[in-house]
C-alpha cells in the first residue's frame, strides 16, 4: 500500500472514530439528566471523558512503541464500541448494580471512551513512522482535518437518529428488547459505526514500518511539562493562553445543552442543530478564512482580535435566549434566533484563536521541537477541557444559569493580559 492510501486510509479511521463520539454530544447532557443527574452531575460525566483521554493518551502511546500501532488502534476501536454500546444500555444496566441506577454505568462507559480517546497520540505516531520528517506537519494537518470534520458531522447524524421520524420507524423494527429513545439511539449509532470502523482499520489498515526518529522517548510527567513549559519565557504564555482559551470554551460547550434545554425547551435534535450550525461555521472560517486573514493582520493579532470577540459574545450567549425584540424565523422562536446570531462571532472568535495560538506555539517552538510543542497543547486543552465543564456546572447549579457563560467570557480578559505581555518580534 502506497504511504498516501495509508494516510487516507487512516485519515478515514480518525474521522469515523471522531464521529462516534460525536454523535454522542448533544447527548450526554440531557441523557444525566434523565436519570436524575443535576446540571453540576452532568457536567462532570462531559468531564470524565477528557480526564480519561489526558491519562490514557500517553499509556496508548508508550503501548503502541512496544506492541505496535495496528494493534493498540484495532484495541481502542474496540474499547469505543463497547463504551458507546454501554452508553445505550445504561438503563437496563442500572437495576443490576443498585439504586445507583444508570448514572454509574453512563460514568464508566465515559471513562472508558475517554480512555480509548487517547488513541490520538498512537495516530500520531503512525504518522510519523509513514512520512518523512518534511511532509509530517502535512500528514498531522490531515489528521487536525479528519478531527474537525467529525465534530461537525457527528451533532448533525445525532439529530437525524434522535428525531420523532427515526424513533418511530425503529420502534416498529426493532425487537422489544432493544430500548429506543432519544438517549439510546445516537448511543448504538455511535457504537455501530466504531464497530464498521474497527472492521475497516482490521481489514485494510497496515502495521508501519517503524522509523528510529520517530519512536517515543521516555517521557517525564506530563505535569511536569506543561508546569515548566509555562513556567518558561518563550512559549509559557502562549501555552498559559491556550489553557485559558480551551477552559473557558469548554466551560460554554458544557452548559450550553442545559441552557437551551432549560430556556428554550430543545432536547437532543434540536440541539444537534444548533451545534451543527456552530461546528460548520468553525470549520468554514478555519479551513477558508483564517489562511487569508492571517496573511494579512498576522497570527498575533488574530488570536487577541479572536480572545476579544469570545470575550463579548459568551457574556451574550445566556441573555439572548430571551430577546423578544428578534424576529422569529418560521418555526424557530426568537429566543434561539437570537442564540444562532451570538454564536456566529463566537465561532468566528474561537476559529481565530484556537488556529492562531497553535500557530504561535508552532512559530516560539524550534525545528527540532514542534512534537513536544503540539503535545504540551493538547494536554493543556485536556486539562481545560476536564475542569472547564466542573466548573461551570458548579456555578449553573449553586448561582445562576447565566453564571458560566459570563465568567468564561470574563476568563478571556487574562487571556488578552497574557498575550499583551508576549514578545510579538520573537515570534513573527
Amino acid at each position: 500500500m502506497t504511504r498516501r492510501r495509508v494516510i487516507g486510509t487512516l485519515f478515514l479511521v480518525v474521522f469515523i472514530d471522531l464521529l462516534g463520539f460525536g454523535i454522542l454530544i448533544p447527548v450526554i447532557p440531557l441523557y444525566a439528566q434523565a436519570f436524575g443527574a443535576n446540571e453540576f452531575v452532568g457536567s462532570l460525566l462531559i468531564a470524565t471523558y477528557s480526564l480519561f483521554q489526558f491519562l490514557g493518551a500517553p499509556v496508548l502511546g508508550r503501548l503502541s512503541d512496544e506492541r505496535g500501532r495496528r494493534p493498540v488502534l484495532l484495541l481502542s476501536l474496540f474499547g469505543s464500541v463497547l463504551a458507546w454500546t454501554l452508553f445505550g444500555i445504561a438503563g437496563e444496566l442500572g437495576p443490576l448494580l443498585g439504586a445507583t441506577n444508570g448514572l454509574v454505568v453512563l460514568f464508566l462507559a465515559r471513562a472508558l471512551a475517554g480512555a480509548m480517546g487517547g488513541n490520538i497520540a498512537t495516530a500520531n505516531a503512525y504518522i510519523a513512522d509513514v512520512t518523512p520528517p518534511e511532509d509530517r506537519a502535512k500528514g498531522l494537518g490531515i489528521l487536525g482535518a479528519a478531527f474537525g470534520l467529525g465534530f461537525v458531522f457527528g451533532p448533525a447524524i445525532a439529530g437525524v437518529v434522535s428525531g420523532p421520524a427515526a424513533l418511530n420507524l425503529l420502534r416498529g423494527v426493532l425487537p422489544a428488547a432493544v430500548p429506543v429513545s432519544e438517549f439510546t439511539i445516537p448511543s448504538f449509532t455511535a457504537a455501530l459505526l466504531t464497530g464498521l470502523n474497527l472492521v475497516l482499520a482490521f481489514v485494510v489498515l497496515p502495521e508501519p514500518p517503524r522509523r528510529a526518529d520517530a519512536r517515543a522517548a521516555p517521557e517525564e510527567s506530563r505535569l511536569t511539562e506543561l508546569y515548566e513549559a509555562v513556567t518558561s519565557p518563550g512559549v509559557g504564555p502562549l501555552i498559559l493562553s491556550f489553557f485559558l482559551a480551551s477552559f473557558a470554551f469548554s466551560a460554554f460547550e458544557s452548559q450550553f445543552i442545559f441552557l437551551t434545554n432549560d430556556r428554550l425547551g430543545y432536547g437532543t435534535a434540536a440541539n444537534a442543530v444548533l451545534l451543527t450550525y456552530i461546528g460548520v461555521l468553525i470549520a468554514i472560517i478555519q479551513g477558508g478564512l483564517v489562511g487569508p486573514l492571517t496573511d494579512r493582520f498576522g497570527e498575533y493579532r488574530l488570536a487577541v482580535g479572536g480572545a476579544a470577540i469570545q470575550a463579548a459574545a459568551l457574556a451574550l450567549v445566556p441573555f439572548s435566549t430571551s430577546w423578544t425584540f428578534v424576529p422569529p424565523i418560521g418555526p424557530v422562536a426568537p429566543g434561539a434566533v437570537a442564540l444562532a446570531i451570538v454564536a456566529t462571532p463566537l465561532a468566528f472568535g474561537n476559529a481565530l484563536t484556537n488556529v492562531s495560538l497553535n500557530a504561535l506555539v508552532s512559530l516560539n517552538a524550534g525545528d527540532d521541537e514542534q512534537g513536544g510543542a503540539f503535545g504540551l497543547t493538547q494536554s493543556a486543552g485536556s486539562l481545560a477541557r476536564t475542569f472547564g465543564p466542573a466548573l461551570a456546572g458548579f456555578l449553573y447549579v449553586t448561582v445562576a444559569y447565566w453564571t458560566p457563560f459570563v465568567v468564561a467570557g470574563v476568563l478571556f480578559l487574562p487571556v488578552l493580559f497574557v498575550l499583551g505581555g508576549v514578545a510579538r518580534e520573537q515570534i513573527r
